[in-house]
């Protein structure tokens, strides 16, 4: 009843503050909340890299990580092609864990 009063433009101003506050706090637990938490997990990701590790692009390239340069967060994969020099964040935390953990098939 009061949703119907709210979308006629009825209802007092306290009641359509409170559906405003209401929406904004569903908006940042279902939007906002989980892109901070993903993005937070693909920087400690990429932090934790080391050489050797076996890695997918954010353009699908695969490869292995062969050196490391701190000074400007770059690092050279080594592809079946030859040796491509990529920023740290162009590495895919979804993808290389779907490389290094392959679901098995029964």
């Amino acid at each position: 009843m009061s949703l119907t009063i709210f979308l006629q433009g009825g209802g007092s101003t306290s009641t359509s503050l409170l559906y405003f506050l209401a929406m904004f706090v569903i908006l940042y637990f279902f939007m906002i909340r989980p892109q901070i938490k993903r993005q937070k997990n693909e920087k400690t990701f990429q932090a934790s890299l080391n050489k050797g590790a076996k890695v997918i692009t954010t353009s699908g390239i695969h490869g292995k990580i062969v050196e490391f340069n701190d000074n400007d967060n770059t690092c050279i994969i080594e592809t079946s092609a030859g040796r491509i020099k990529f920023e740290r964040s162009a590495i895919s935390l979804e993808m290389t864990k779907k490389l290094q953990n392959p679901k098995v098939k029964k």
